[in-house]
């Protein structure tokens, strides 16, 4: 059985399994470089890392729905129809106060990182025979890997880190439970290696590309959250594992060997200049809606002196310019959906 690449080995590699093995290298060998940067250059980690990549990465979407014709004819109806239900259940939320928008956020953003591992596991795993045995082995595996950690957030003292805010999460610290959750953990692991071993001795098969992102996955996740207690060490092992694959799928699939065309003036582009106007397009949204949050809403690392003055307008200002990622995280649920399926 051949590999199943969604573009080429290479490419895959490179932008979509390598990152979180990359960044983990780069946490285990350049502690004090990361120190550094944290204390000194908080600013431009900010941008690079949360605004190039984590918000940046929200705006990939357009280019499998809104900015591809075909697709915005077959999908019009939830396409225009989705940013106006987040941001109506946006102003409900807020409504009930800035701490229940919030915290509802971050859990609905929890299960968007998790699914999206998922996700690209059953990318990676389409040619592989659907028993039911291999996808609920599959599941296990994927899902232990990402709730494992968040259940030790759960029930760990306040980490040095925040999904949005601090205090978001329900927090119930029990060392019993969690050790017995811990080994549970460590017993499913155990139960994949062997599998694995056992599937690739007997069939002569490992699947590279599935195994890279199970294992990817559990390592990011696990030093990101478990290991180690840090906002950058955090940010760089799950923001940036989570935004650069995602990025690096919507331009392989749906730009370098799309199904349906994509938009003329794009195309020319892409012809004479390759991914570049699809990072320039991508970090131009990214910049502009931060600026935006930055001066209307937070007033942190870019200040005008609005900031008095829009308080009486932040139960708009919030649900409106959340729009882009909450109907990120709810369009990903269907865009991604085989029709065979």
């Amino acid at each position: 059985m051949a590999q199943p690449w969604i573009h080429k080995a290479k490419t895959d590699s490179l932008f979509i399994l390598s990152p979180p093995f990359v960044i983990l290298a780069v946490v285990l060998l350049c502690q004090p470089l990361l120190i550094q940067l944290e204390n000194h250059y908080s600013f431009y980690t900010w941008l690079f890392f949360v605004v190039f990549i984590d918000v940046a990465h929200v705006y990939a979407t357009l280019f499998k729905t809104y900015f591809v014709p075909t697709a915005f004819r077959e999908r019009k109806r939830l396409l225009l129809a989705l940013p106006v239900i987040c941001f109506t259940i946006g102003l409900v939320l807020f409504s009930l106060g800035s701490k229940v928008f919030w915290v509802t956020m971050a859990y609905v953003a929890v299960f968007h990182f998790i699914r999206q591992q998922y996700g690209f596991m059953r990318l990676y795993a389409r040619k592989e025979p659907k028993t039911k045995l291999n996808r609920y082995t599959d599941s296990l595996i994927i899902y232990a890997a990402t709730g494992y950690p968040m259940l030790y957030w759960f029930m760990s003292p306040p980490r040095q880190y925040t999904w949005f805010m601090p205090n978001e999460f329900f927090s119930w610290q029990n060392p019993q439970v969690l050790q017995g959750l811990t080994l549970v953990y460590y017993g499913i692991l155990a139960f994949y290696v062997l599998r694995t071993a056992y599937i690739g001795f007997s069939q002569k098969y490992f699947n590279i590309p599935k195994n890279a992102i199970i294992i990817g996955t559990a390592l990011s996740w696990y030093f990101g959250i478990v290991y180690y207690n840090n906002d950058l060490v955090f940010t760089l092992l799950n923001v940036i594992s989570h935004g650069i694959p995602y990025m690096g799928l919507i331009y392989l699939k749906e730009i370098q060997q799309p199904s349906q065309p994509v938009p003329t003036v794009y195309g020319y582009l892409k012809r004479y200049w390759g991914v570049i106007p699809y990072v320039a397009v991508l970090v131009f949204f990214a910049f502009s809606e931060e600026y935006l949050w930055e001066i209307f809403v937070w007033n942190g690392h870019f200040n005008v002196g609005l900031g008095n003055a829009m308080q009486s307008w932040q139960f708009l200002l919030v649900p409106l310019l959340t729009v882009p990622q909450f109907t990120h995280y709810i369009l990903d649920g269907f865009i991604w959906k085989s029709k065979k399926t």
